[in-house]
């Protein structure tokens, strides 16, 4: 779903976000890391692994929303470390109580713990139960435009395939797939997982994704408050060529100043 005016806008679930970058809230070295890093990719969503974060599970730790506080961010609940439907059902049943009644999650479910890549027949479960109960479910899930469409079908509000595997920094080794997703796809796709550095943000983009989410790209990078602000730029470059149109393919040269009126 692409929003072609100067408001160009990222639309989810009825609710819209000026930035197109989604984050992750893993792996910093602290806290205020993950504050300045968000800050710095202008990020508005922020991704919460509810089995690895403590979001007021622990009353007695440091919690996230000290720092991210979701009256300044929308937080997304997600299932990550979850291998079953049942499993992935109960985590956001709980996150939606520790939020308030917050019905916008992020949904995954794990094949393995080698690949993490997606069990797609147990997200489908998850994710007829999830919407049955209320819940506006962003998912994640493999490549696969069949998959993809029946996930849009079930009432999911955003579909996420993943570019390569979780962590993995190998960015889009199939944008073939993405692009047939992408083309059928009555609701927002964003690429989630193995983006790298800004190039591949900005590929995701160009591709025509309404949006990348990401988390060990920035937070793994040697400056990763640095790197935030890159994909920052990146995921902006990218829609704004996607917006502008490329020029076509050639398989030969062509002068950029035309000889036709040529002073001699």
């Amino acid at each position: 779903m692409h929003n072609e005016t100067n408001n160009d806008v990222l639309t989810i679930a009825g609710k819209t976000y000026a930035s197109r970058l989604l984050v992750g809230s893993g792996k910093y070295k602290d806290l205020p890391q993950t504050r300045s890093a968000t800050d710095a990719a202008e990020a508005q969503i922020i991704t919460v692994a509810i089995r690895r974060v403590n979001i007021g599970q622990d009353p007695n730790a440091p919690s996230l929303l000290d720092v991210l506080p979701p009256d300044q961010y929308t937080i997304l609940p997600n299932t990550a470390g979850c291998y079953t439907a049942k499993d992935a059902v109960y985590t956001l049943q709980l996150a939606r109580e520790l939020l308030g009644g917050r019905n916008l999650v992020k949904l995954e479910v794990l094949g393995d713990e080698k690949t993490l890549f997606p069990h797609m027949p147990e997200t489908l479960v998850a994710a007829e139960q999830l919407v049955r109960d209320g819940f506006d479910v962003m998912v994640y899930c493999s490549d696969d435009p069949i998959q993809a469409r029946i996930l849009e079908e079930i009432g999911c509000v955003a579909i996420m395939p993943l570019a390569s595997l979780i962590g993995s920094g190998m960015g889009i080794l199939n944008p073939w797939n993405l692009s047939l997703i992408i083309d059928q796809a009555r609701v927002p796709v964003l690429v989630d997982a193995g983006v790298g550095t800004a190039s591949d943000a900005a590929i995701a983009m160009e591709l025509g994704c309404d949006g990348v989410l990401m988390n060990t790209a920035i937070a793994g990078a040697r400056d990763p408050v640095r790197m935030a602000h890159a994909m920052k730029l990146a995921v902006r470059a990218g829609r704004e060529a996607f917006l502008a149109g490329r020029m076509p393919r050639k398989f030969a040269a062509s002068p950029s100043s035309p000889m036709a009126g040529r002073l001699a």
